[in-house]
């Protein structure tokens, strides 16, 4: 089972590559090294190397993999970064994180939802990833105790950046977000340098992130 799990996903990398979505040897080694079939319900293993998001409970879902590999890129990931990322989900995008920065890097991953974040928690440990710390707060609010930050990636759709994640980001840092309303957003990445930059790199749609800064949970 171990081989088939492992063709399926040098299929999916491949496709990936070919499209031009995996660009780096970094990104296409954390793919290959995180097993997306560890990350999603029992019920689900089978599909999980089909390019599409797959439901994880309480309305989530763990984010198409052409998805997670472009904000992977996009990110500009280093070995040795502290990340903040806002949205838990299954912990498979803060491992392929934690893989890409080493075992020297730190990823403090924040989930609202209890029993999402026990599903994450049990997912890391699972990989083998102690270099990933997933916390049950408001990710708009961002983590002050491990601030500032080099890179935050928020997973989940924002009315707007939330202002403390850029106030924890730290000089020249990279921030990136789906921003816009509930049912399409833009994909947003920000470079905190004397001026924000903010540039756009297409349409998505992301479960709504909800918090202070973010959409009412009703």
């Amino acid at each position: 089972m171990r081989g088939l799990f492992e063709e399926k996903c040098k299929k999916l990398v491949n496709s990936l590559k070919l499209q031009g979505i995996i660009k780096s040897k970094e990104v296409e080694n954390a793919f290959l090294k995180v097993p997306r079939h560890l990350f999603v319900p029992e019920d689900l293993v089978e599909d999980a190397y089909i390019d599409a998001p797959l439901p994880i409970g309480a309305g989530q879902t763990i984010s198409a993999p052409h998805m997670v590999a472009i904000m992977l890129e996009l990110l500009e990931l280093k070995k040795g970064q502290k990340v903040l990322e806002v949205g838990a989900g299954s912990g498979w995008n803060a491992c392929l994180i934690a893989e890409i920065i080493g075992e020297d890097g730190k990823v403090f991953t924040i989930e609202r939802i209890p029993e999402i974040a026990d599903f994450a928690k049990r997912n890391v440990e699972k990989a083998g990833y102690d270099n990933v710390e997933v916390i049950v707060g408001d990710g708009t609010l961002g983590y002050e105790p491990a601030k500032p930050y080099d890179r935050i990636i928020v997973t989940a759709a924002a009315p707007i950046i939330p202002e403390p994640l850029l106030k924890q980001l730290r000089r020249n840092g990279i921030l990136l977000a789906p921003v816009g309303n509930r049912f399409c957003q833009e994909l947003l990445k920000v470079v905190k340098e004397e001026e924000v930059k903010i540039t756009k790199h297409g349409y998505c749609v992301f479960v709504p992130l909800v918090g202070k800064y973010g959409f009412p949970s009703s």
